[in-house]
Formats: structure tokens, sequence, C-alpha cells
């Protein structure tokens, strides 16, 4: 078919179809020849064509063309990677939202895979996570209908509904031989990026839901918080599990106040805008406190660029499960005052040249999660609780009970993860206060004459 034939044949198409036509006039030199670097395919641009216009007369509904082109670049974008998609205005406006922290929903982050929708993390203290939806379970009907056949659009939009809404999610869970169904109620999402506490005297916790844009101040100002309190701050822990990742100059700040010096994260794409190096500057916030990191499968993307950081500096002990593996960077290009695509444009990669993508992040000490149950009783037999017993000579009353015995047990029970981050800190710190003492023993020693 000559090209002139196939213009006539595509006269009838409307306006909207124009660039295509000329896309096609351009690049249609002579199918023999080798095509130049860049040059468009024009039998793929007249297979479009073709369908195009089969769907626009023959589908069982009438579609108007602005919805089939829109439909197009979704699946043009869908086709290249998990990440990349089309934004269109309410989605877009979503995504500006999420990034300062407020959205409505279930509060959940999840992604495509093998035509269900995979949960990569629920964020704390939303509805999912309130209702037990955990990292790595697979949606696989909502409201009783079938996820596979869906865009992950179309998901997320079954999943949105008024507050107070109730929505029926069927979950397979790996471990659960059949599926089941959890009931969970629409809420407006409001996460609290940073929460920092002391867990024991002198042991400070800092978790980080996910990065938003003021993440690093935030967690600046979490550990400035806990140098100012009374107690000395012997050690930290940083959770990251089921953060879902965010802003990568938010992971880059929290980065940043934790070392004194040296490269963070740097990205390598095919542009030169999106190759770039990031450097801590001088002042580690925690003053050198040992530091565990905590991850698991839904630590991802900027969550894993501060573990992988810490990690290659020695800075840190990364202690959990393997994290996602996700390390691409996307960008928003807005195309309209409303619409924009977000497109994966550069992989990113630690210190010591590690591509996360696909791998994730190993940890240190592996702690899978797990349910502690006590064996010991409580009420044990001590030398101490027998009628008559002698007394220990130096000056004391014996004590049965051990020191935060109860608290711990109830972090081992609740938390086993961070119970062994907190043992291991407080190990650490007994190993440095010996060394410590050693040294200035032998100080002492070399001083006497």
């Amino acid at each position: 078919m000559s090209l002139r034939t196939f213009q006539i044949r595509c006269s009838r198409y409307r306006l909207l179809l124009l660039p295509i036509l000329m896309l096609v006039a351009l690049s249609a030199r002579s199918e023999t020849e080798e095509k130049p670097v860049g040059q468009l395919p024009l039998q793929e641009l007249r297979t479009f064509t073709d369908i195009f216009d089969h769907i626009r007369r023959n589908y069982v509904e009438d579609i108007d063309d602005k919805t089939l082109l829109e439909n197009a670049i979704r699946g043009m974008l869908s086709g290249l990677d998990p990440h990349s998609s089309y934004l269109d205005a309410e989605t877009f406006g979503d995504l500006k939202i999420n990034t300062k922290g407020e959205f409505g929903g279930l509060g959940l982050e999840v992604g495509m895979e093998n035509g269900f929708v995979r949960v990569i993390s629920p964020i704390d203290d939303t509805p999912a996570k309130r209702a037990g939806i955990e990292s790595g379970d697979l949606i696989i009907k909502l409201n009783a209908r079938a996820v596979k056949g869906m865009s992950l659009t179309e998901a997320i939009e079954l999943m949105r509904g008024p507050t107070g809404s109730d929505i029926t999610l069927t979950i397979v869970r790996e471990g659960n031989t059949d599926p089941f169904n959890v009931v969970v109620t629409r809420d407006v999402i409001k996460v609290a990026s940073v929460r920092s506490e002391f867990l024991e005297p002198g042991y400070g916790y800092v978790r980080i839901a996910q990065f938003q844009a003021q993440t690093g101040t935030e967690t600046a100002a979490a550990i400035e918080k806990l140098l100012n309190s009374k107690q000395a701050l012997n050690g930290l822990i940083v959770d990251l599990r089921d953060n879902p990742g965010g802003i990568l100059q938010s992971s880059v700040d929290v980065v940043d106040s934790l070392l004194n010096d040296g490269m963070i994260v740097y990205t390598q794409g095919r542009l030169d805008h999106s190759r770039a190096e990031f450097h801590a500057r001088p002042g580690d916030l925690s003053n050198g406190a040992p530091l565990v990191v905590l991850i698991n499968s839904g630590s991802a993307s900027a969550s894993e660029i501060v573990a992988g950081a810490l990690q290659d500096h020695k800075r840190a002990i990364i202690m959990g499960t393997k994290s996602f593996g996700k390390g691409s960077v996307q960008t928003v290009l807005p195309i309209a005052d409303d619409k924009a695509i977000k497109l994966t444009t550069a992989l990113y990669y630690t210190p010591n040249g590690r591509s996360i993508q696909a791998m994730g992040i190993n940890p240190d000490i592996v702690v899978d999660r797990a349910r502690i149950e006590k064996l010991g009783k409580p009420s044990a037999i001590t030398e101490a609780s027998l009628n008559g017993h002698l007394q220990n000579g130096n000056g004391k009353q014996a004590d049965s009970k051990e020191p935060g015995q109860s608290s711990s047990h109830d972090l081992q029970t609740r938390d086993n993860q961070l119970y062994e981050a907190l043992s291991l800190l407080k190990g650490l710190n007994i190993m440095a206060r010996n060394k410590q003492a050693v040294s200035d023993n032998q100080l002492v020693t070399s001083a006497i004459p």
C-alpha cells in the first residue's frame, strides 16, 4: 500500500490523529532503506492507526477519540516498567497531596504483579494497617470483583471511596492455604512521617513511615529532641520497615543527619540531568551514637537509599529481612496544567556502586518477624527466695526481679525485631564501656611511678 493510499484511507480520522499522520509522512522515505537512528517505524504506525479505526467503528460501545488516545498513552507507559504511568487530572492531584502527607483511601502502597495487586506496605496508623493488611499480601478481589484484568489505576480507583464506607479485600497471603476477606473502612489518611521516643533509658527510637517533603527536617528535629532530653543517647534505632519510599531528596537529608561526610547515593540515566551525586555535609547529629536500622520486604526506594548508604559507610548495622528492591528513580513530567507522566529516568546506586534494582538490601543480621512465647515461669524459685538464705555480703538486699524485665518482655512479644535491635544496641554499649574502662585503667597504670 502506497503512502498516498494510506493517507487517503486515514483522511476520515479526526484532528486528533493528524500528528500521527504527520509523523508517518515524515518517516516514510522508503521501507527498503535502512532506517536512520531515531526514525519512527512506518509499519507500526500504520498498524496503530488501523487498530484505532477498528476500535472506533466496531467496539460494542461508542468511545470518543480523546479517551482512546489517553488509553493508548496509558498502555504505552505501563508497558515500560511497573512504576511509569500516565497521571490524569485526578491522579496528578492525588500525587501532589500524597507528598504533603494527607490523602484519602485505605493507606496502602501497592503495585501490580502477574495481574493482581501486590501490597508493598501498609502505612502506619491507617485503616489498612489497623485491619491487619501486611506487606506481600496479594489482593485478588475488591468487593467480590476480580482484580485480574484491571489496570493498577482501575484497582486504586475501586479502593477509593467516601470516608466511612467499607470495602472488602480478598487476600492471598503466604502461609495461608485459602484466600480470606478483610473489611477495611475508608478514611482520610494523615501520615505522620516521623515519630520518636526512648524505648528504655538511653536508647532512642526513630520511626520513619515514608519520605515526604519535610521528612529530612523532621528526622533531624527528632534526633535533636532525643539528644536534648535529660538522659544520654547510648544508641539509636531507625525503623524503616514497611516504608514504601517517597522523595529522593528527603532520604538524602536523613542520611546526611547521620554521617559526617562521604557520598550518599548517585543516579545514572540516559540524559545528563538524570545523573547526579549526593554527598553528606559535615556534622553527625547523633554524635556517633551506635545505630541499628530495621528493614523488611516493605522497605522500598528511598528507604533502601538510607539503609544502603549507612551500610556502605559502616555507620549502622542493618537488621531485619531483605528489602523490596526498587532501585529506580521516577520523574514527574507535566504535560499540561492538570496532567503529567511519571517516567522512570534513572537507576540509583549506593556509595559502593551497588544497584538495588530487583536485588534489595540484604541485612547484616537477619531477623524474621516471629511470635515469641516466654517459656520460663515468671515466678521461678531462686536462692534469694529460699528461707534462711545467706546474705550476699555487699550490704544490699537481694532482689529477685530483674531490672526492666516487664517492659523488655512486653517488647519481645509485641515486636521481636525491635527487641533484637534494642538488645544489640545494649551489647554494643556494654562493649564500648568495657573498652573505655580498660583503656582508662591502662592509662592510670602507666601513670603510676
